[in-house]
């Protein structure tokens, strides 16, 4: 198709001749006639369909490399437009259906001049192994009668909670039962994948219930459903924490989920031989021996709670702890108050104590990037996740597609006028902010916030009202500086500054994920899965090399039956469905080969 024929053809007609091309070229094994479909900057995202990975292959060369590896074994066909084409700027974008020959699939396609630029695949479900919905769905009963009578539902669940664990080994075990670990729990019982979730607290929902009391999510509603289930259309915009905790408890029990609580995993270790999982842990004060086949660690996106070793600490006659267990600010009215750190919890914890009647100060000893709540949700996210999105029929798993079919290498290309934007918008609070000597950035390269929480770097916070409070003085600011000891009433700064203190919080963020693994599984096996979270973008928290996608997350990693499940809610959210698919193959007995591991060099 020329040129000038593709200016006069509809964006549906472009994407459906290059859909029917494309599936010759794969059909006849012709690589060379497929790359020809390619634009000369190219990206190929695969979320399982091809690579049983997740994997972006950046440029024709890598195209190609992984269509010499897995066109034959994956046979995919039926490449097929769904719904109408778009056209913006020039670019076409499509949705489109396909099959390989073990799975159904769905993509986006984006076209330059009827080449693909982007296109994204991702494995929905395995033929076979379907989930039991819709037309499937289970009956629940049997209308007849049955001599000695029935099991209820009820009597049913209890024996299948009783035997799980003890009498029947289940074949996953996740290691955290918040919002990530009852997520996949979700989409593995669907699946029929037995699996026990181990929860250190006494209830679902208590990781939220016991942090400060004013805690809400930062980020809308629309953005943050667990799956299979959203949040009633009458929920909170920023849902307060105990709400948050009541639903995760819920949805634990409507899902049906084999959720032990008050359970502590003590030791895991994989045996060779066997290739089976031995994790020990205690349930309500009883030793347990599980026996899995995978082992998933779903403890959020980082690992222990990192607090500064400040020479004098031990001699601190006041309250002195790390923001995860700051429990609210009801008691310190009057009181003085040092806040170490200057991104979310730091904020919220401030204007926590401020409203409280306390004398708060922050210690900010970097830049961050502020982004207010409101400009964040109409500029960034509204597109995708807001009621005018839903009106335009982008529903939350459309919007979920989308956002993963930005190849993370051009990202920030995407991100960098919303907050070019966002400077115009709210540059009345940044002069204000940094008038009262508040260190501001918008990222290394102006990509924002998004950017920054992939890249491991920290330094941003969604503002929802503390900016405010700093930017007139109530919340008093020490910027670029330190605590350089702790004195018995008191802290002095690396200014030599000398502030009173009643409390000090170290609002001073989290270590890598994998120190978790270092404790329960072994240094050594830490060591060889490597860092967790990171691009490698060769920026100062996330050095390279690149990667292309985040680093051991949701993919195989490099201990057999081990993987990794976190992010925020709308990434648990949307890559759960690819993990639990990579699980459920494995239960199956299907060849799973995965194309472009990850390098083992990196080191946590």
């Amino acid at each position: 198709m020329t040129d000038t024929t593709l200016s006069q053809t509809t964006p549906s007609a472009q994407a459906s001749h290059w859909l029917a091309a494309f599936e010759r070229a794969l059909a006849a094994r012709d690589i060379d006639a497929a790359l020809a479909l390619f634009d000369d900057e190219c990206y190929w995202r695969d979320l399982v369909a091809f690579t049983w990975n997740l994997k972006t292959q950046e440029g024709r060369d890598a195209i190609r490399t992984m269509l010499q590896a897995r066109l034959a074994d994956v046979a995919p066909s039926q490449w097929q437009l769904e719904g109408e084409a778009t056209e913006a700027g020039g670019v076409v974008e499509a949705w489109f259906t396909f099959e390989t020959r073990v799975a159904r699939g769905r993509g986006l396609l984006r076209l330059k001049q009827g080449r693909a630029w982007t296109l994204l695949t991702t494995m929905t479900e395995l033929k076979g192994f379907e989930e039991k919905k819709g037309e499937r769905r289970i009956a629940g009963t049997e209308h007849r009668a049955q001599a000695g009578g029935r099991q209820s539902w009820l009597e049913r669940k209890q024996a299948r909670e009783a035997s799980l664990g003890y009498e029947e080994q289940p074949y996953v075990v996740i290691i955290g039962g918040g919002q990530g670990g009852i997520g996949l729990a979700s989409r593995l019982r669907r699946l029929d994948v037995p699996t026990i979730v181990i929860e250190k607290n006494a209830r679902a929902g208590d990781s939220w219930r016991n942090r400060y009391k004013s805690l809400c999510l930062h980020d809308p509603v629309w953005y943050d459903h667990l799956p299979y289930m959203p949040f009633p259309d009458d929920w909170p915009v920023f849902a307060p924490k105990d709400k948050v905790g009541d639903w995760l408890e819920m949805y634990t029990k409507v899902m049906e989920l084999n959720y032990w609580s008050s359970t502590v995993a003590k030791k895991a270790r994989f045996d060779e031989a066997t290739q089976t999982w031995e994790v020990q842990v205690e349930r309500e004060g009883q030793p347990v021996t599980l026996r899995p086949k995978q082992l998933v660690f779903a403890l959020g996106v980082s690992g222990y709670a990192n607090v500064p070793k400040v020479p004098g600490a031990e001699t601190f006659e006041g309250v002195q702890h790390h923001s995860s267990k700051h429990p609210g600010g009801e008691a310190y009215k009057g009181k003085r108050c040092v806040v170490l750190g200057s991104n979310n919890s730091a904020h919220d914890i401030c204007a926590d104590l401020w409203e409280h009647g306390a004398d708060v100060t922050m210690i900010q000893r970097s830049s961050t990037h502020i982004a207010p709540s409101a400009s964040l949700m109409e500029l960034a996210l509204g597109g995708l996740y807001s009621e005018q999105a839903l009106k335009n029929g982008i529903t939350t798993d459309k919007a979920d597609l989308i956002f993963a079919s930005v190849p993370y290498k051009i990202m920030h290309t995407f991100h960098i006028p919303v907050y070019e934007e966002m400077k115009k918008r709210d540059a009345d609070l940044y002069a204000r902010l940094e008038k009262a000597g508040f260190l501001l950035d918008f990222g290394e390269d102006g990509s924002g916030l998004f950017m920054k929480y992939l890249r491991r770097g920290s330094g941003y916070y969604i503002d929802v009202g503390a900016s405010e409070l700093v930017a007139d003085g109530r919340i008093k600011l020490k910027s670029g500086v330190n605590i350089e000891r702790v004195n018995p009433k008191s802290v002095t700064l690396t200014d030599g500054t000398e502030l009173p203190a009643d409390l000090l919080v170290y609002a001073t963020g989290y270590g890598s994920m994998n120190n978790w693994l270092a404790d329960l599984v072994s240094p050594e096996v830490a060591d060889a899965v490597g860092k967790c979270w990171g691009l490698g973008s060769a920026t100062t928290k996330d050095p390279g090399p690149w990667e292309g996608e985040l680093r051991n997350m949701w993919k195989p990693t490099a201990q057999p039956q081990m993987w990794f499940h976190g992010g925020n809610l709308h990434q648990s959210r949307h890559y759960s469905q690819y993990l639990a698919l990579q699980l459920k193959a494995r239960q199956e007995g299907l060849d799973t080969p995965v194309f472009g591991r990850e390098a083992p060099h990196h080191r946590r």
